[in-house]
């Protein structure tokens, strides 16, 4: 990463703050002041299109609330959508580098772009909602879902990597608190992150980053529907879920590795809580997939699992 990232009270972007018509968010790695990652929130009235050109980055279209299509290199993937976050899973478009791109909806929508600047040009490709694995992972008030729609190891990208987060209200997630800023083989990778955030009911949540070396960030912020926090570097995590109001993150995140991967190290006071997941039920509440709302087609056929990871 280069010296030129913002100081950590610029880590947390208010909603609102870095929108750019038609974007509602538009956080690229020059106003983050790193190398790769990058996040969009495209907001589309009824009717409404957006061109899309990806360049030296690759992009996925995950729609958050609404249907959309996607127009790419002479493919037509029409993407069901959902809702909003917390109806059910998504399917999603891949949209390879050096692209045009047209993206538009009839009854209008909310749509987030995830990128990272990338090397190699793959295929652009369709992603069904029935293919996502859905993961529990930890337990007790630890507990919650993780939508692996574009995790390391479950859809191939050049560079980014990108999961959805739910937590039940009351819940914390990324806990332990974890880093992935040190290259260590094997052990720990290096990995860009971005954390956009929407809460439940207009509540509040709570984010924590912690020192992992001098001067690195620390911050502790409340963050509601459309807030978005930075992590160059720290021990990130707890995501805190407020009684009463679940919490959704989208998590994108990009690095110079020579291998696409998720190497985390936990910190070393609180590693040890995974030992007492075991012992615990995980929260009844889980998995979020709504009330039979609208566009959540891929919850029922969603691949489930429950890990310890964090």
């Amino acid at each position: 990463m280069n010296d030129s990232r913002p100081d950590n009270g610029a880590l947390v972007v208010r909603a609102g703050s870095a929108a750019r018509t038609p974007y509602a968010l538009d956080i690229g790695p020059e106003r983050a002041g790193w190398d790769r990652s990058a996040l969009r929130i495209l907001e589309l009235a009824p009717g409404a299109s957006h061109a899309l050109s990806t360049e030296d980055s690759e992009w996925i279209v995950l729609p958050l609330a609404g249907a959309c299509t996607v127009l790419v290199d002479g493919e037509r993937f029409e993407l069901r959508g959902r809702a909003g976050v917390f109806a059910g899973v998504t399917d999603f478009a891949y949209l390879p580098r050096d692209a045009r791109a047209q993206i538009s909806s009839g009854a209008g929508g909310r749509f987030a772009l995830a990128g990272a600047r990338c090397g190699r040009r793959l295929p652009a490709r369709y992603g069904p909602a029935p293919e996502v694995p859905v993961e529990l992972r930890g337990s007790g008030s630890c507990s919650r879902q993780v939508n692996n729609f574009a995790a390391a190891d479950t859809f191939e990208c050049d560079r980014l990597i990108a999961v959805e987060v739910l937590t039940p209200g009351g819940n914390w997630s990324s806990f332990p608190p974890h880093k992935h800023d040190e290259y260590r083989p094997g052990e720990e990778s290096v990995l860009e992150e971005i954390y956009y955030f929407e809460i439940a009911d207009g509540g509040p949540g709570y984010h924590r980053v912690s020192p992992s070396r001098p001067g690195g960030t620390d911050l502790l912020a409340e963050v509601r529907s459309g807030d978005t926090v930075l992590i160059p570097d720290g021990w990130h995590g707890p995501s805190m879920a407020t009684p009463g109001h679940h919490m959704y993150y989208l998590n994108v995140m990009a690095g110079p590795g020579a291998e696409r991967e998720w190497l985390i190290s936990d910190h070393p006071d609180h590693g040890w809580i995974r030992q007492t997941w075991d012992a615990q039920p995980v929260d009844p509440r889980l998995p979020l997939y709504g009330n039979g709302a609208d566009g959540a087609d891929g919850a029922d056929g969603a691949n489930g699992a429950q890990e310890d990871r964090s």
